[in-house]
């Protein structure tokens, strides 16, 4: 069985995306050499998850509305709530607002300062 091990952020202003993802993750970014590829850190090695990279968009942002044409990274958070209340204050906004996911927790879609389409959920056994 494969399992991922890696995962790209593409941004057209890759400086604003890094912004967003430091201030409402808490991601820490370091830029590979001189080329516009940052590795991305998004937690303790002894932690469950992975890390990834984010690259400068070739070609034009996803149009607001679109059908999905991608993977969708969902990253696990301890206060949904705030979370989007950090990520809309960082410049993103709110595609699918908060929802219940029987028995596993509250998630939440939402959209980058470049467009991507992210998720956020926060475990709750009890979410109905």
């Amino acid at each position: 069985m494969s399992r991922p091990v890696h995962f790209e952020i593409h941004a057209s202003d890759p400086a604003r995306a890094i912004r967003f993802y430091e201030r409402t993750f808490g991601w820490i970014f370091q830029q590979w050499g001189e080329q516009e590829y940052w590795l991305i850190t998004t937690g303790s090695a002894d932690e469950p998850g992975i890390d990834g990279g984010l690259i400068a968009r070739q070609g034009g942002a996803p149009d607001f509305g679109a059908a999905v044409n991608s993977f969708v990274v969902t990253i696990q958070v301890d206060d949904l709530d705030e979370t989007v209340k950090v990520a809309t204050e960082a410049g993103g906004d709110i595609r699918v607002p908060r929802m219940a996911v029987p028995g596993v927790g509250w998630l939440a879609y939402l959209a980058d300062t470049e467009g991507n389409l992210i998720g956020a959920m926060q475990p709750d056994e009890s979410a109905a």
